[in-house]
């Protein structure tokens, strides 16, 4: 038997294209969108019913997420111990999900089952009751994580970090106790009203979606579901920083944590899968400039990394670890000299391709299912792109240049101009 020579580095072949399962788009009986992505070899669907947050008021911030997460305390006849009872009979997984741009409600469950799990989400979508004692319960429990989290320094930073870049939007509202002293269950209902209805509604259906999936959605969802309260579109502007230091004493701290960062792209700018190689670059994987420069050479933390977040209105780029209270400046003059070097020297080919493989790579590694797929659906959609997207962001990963990159550096990576944020000791 031959063995495997294993000081040679086994051969590589690039990633051409990747095929995505389409969405194909259907509309209910009452307008609503649903979108179907159909793997006929599951015997599961996932059903996602995805909201805009709306009818944003600083004065009730917490409106959106607190609907959110109520949503399954009860509904209808059932309450919370019965809606969770029955699902969990047939083997199925109901969760909501909150961000700052959506609000979702997901079902998982086997088609066989689909037609005793689905009327429970409509329950709970359409007629949700908030009741006073539940209410009462998360307020407390919320009240407690968040004085638990106000010990933590990366919390802190992070909450900072968002408040310096998006001021008091849903982006960088910072909540204090008192916030949740303001949730009202009137104002719950209000909302609920406006945000969880058909015109607000968008339905994603992913794994065995055929034709008699989607026909029994039409039927719950598509003609005696009508509520029209007015709703307002969340639409935000922003501005560019103007680079100060935001740093949190905490006397006591044995570690610093550290977030710098700055507005900068969404998806849907031209420039935003090139920002992305040159993230990658600076600290968007293990093998990243940050990684080998403070973690691996000055030993100054377990981890570091940069990422570039993707929101409706805005994206914001972003830097974070925590480091030794020690060497929190030093740290600080390490990140400040990767991005000097991004800006002056062309990244050397082997690197940039190595960067260009993991980044290819890990796209078609994240499609291990059809979920996978819808999630990339989503992306686009919300974002108001096309499926070319994806193959006009492997072709630049694949095309990129060095001199490229360096440009880029140049135009959108500015550390004067990034909020920098320390929580703990300097």
């Amino acid at each position: 038997m031959i063995g495997i020579d294993r000081t040679q580095a086994p051969a590589f072949r690039q990633v051409e294209h990747i095929d995505l399962i389409k969405a194909q788009q259907h509309t209910l009986d009452n307008g609503i969108s649903l979108f179907s992505i159909h793997a006929p070899e599951q015997e599961l669907v996932r059903i996602e019913f995805i909201f805009a947050n709306v009818n944003w008021d600083s004065k009730k911030p917490l409106q959106a997420f607190a609907v959110n997460n109520m949503l399954v305390e009860g509904a209808g006849s059932l309450n919370a111990s019965e809606i969770a009872e029955r699902i969990d009979f047939y083997g199925a997984f109901l969760q909501t999900d909150y961000s700052y741009d959506y609000s979702t409600v997901t079902l998982y469950t086997l088609n066989k089952h689909l037609q005793a799990t689905l009327p429970i989400v409509k329950e709970v979508v359409s007629d949700a009751v908030f009741p006073k004692e539940e209410l009462d319960t998360f307020i407390r429990n919320q009240k407690q994580k968040l004085n638990v989290n106000l010990e933590k320094n990366d919390f802190i930073s992070r909450r900072v970090f968002n408040h310096a870049l998006f001021a008091d939007t849903i982006y960088g509202f910072m909540v204090e106790e008192s916030d949740y002293d303001k949730i009202v269950r009137s104002d719950l209902i209000n909302y609920y009203e406006s945000a969880y209805q058909p015109k607000n509604c968008t339905i994603i259906v992913s794994g065995n979606a055929d034709d008699s999936v989607i026909a029994f959605i039409n039927t719950l969802f598509g003609d005696n579901w009508a509520k029209t309260n007015p709703l307002a579109e969340n639409n935000f502007s922003f501005k560019a920083g103007t680079g100060e230091l935001h740093f949190i004493e905490r006397p006591d701290a044995l570690q610093s944590a550290i977030r710098i960062g700055q507005v900068s792209l969404s998806r849907r700018h031209p420039d935003f899968a090139s920002l992305q190689v040159l993230n990658t670059v600076l600290g968007g994987y293990f093998g990243s400039r940050l990684m080998a420069n403070i973690r691996e050479d000055k030993g100054f933390t377990y981890g570091i990394g940069s990422a570039l977040v993707s929101f409706k209105d805005t994206g914001y780029f972003y830097i974070a670890s925590e480091v030794g209270t020690d060497v929190c400046q030093a740290a600080l003059d390490e990140i400040q000299k990767e991005i000097n070097i991004l800006q002056s020297i062309p990244v050397p080919e082997h690197e940039l391709q190595l960067v260009k493989n993991y980044i290819l790579g890990s796209m078609l590694a994240g499609l291990e299912n059809v979920f996978s797929h819808a999630d990339k659906f989503k992306n686009i959609y919300f974002s108001g792109m096309s499926y070319d997207y994806y193959d006009n962001y492997i072709e630049t990963v694949k095309t990129i240049t060095a001199a490229q990159l360096l440009d880029l550096a140049g135009t959108y990576l500015h550390f004067d101009q990034m909020e920098k944020v320390i929580a703990g000791k300097m």
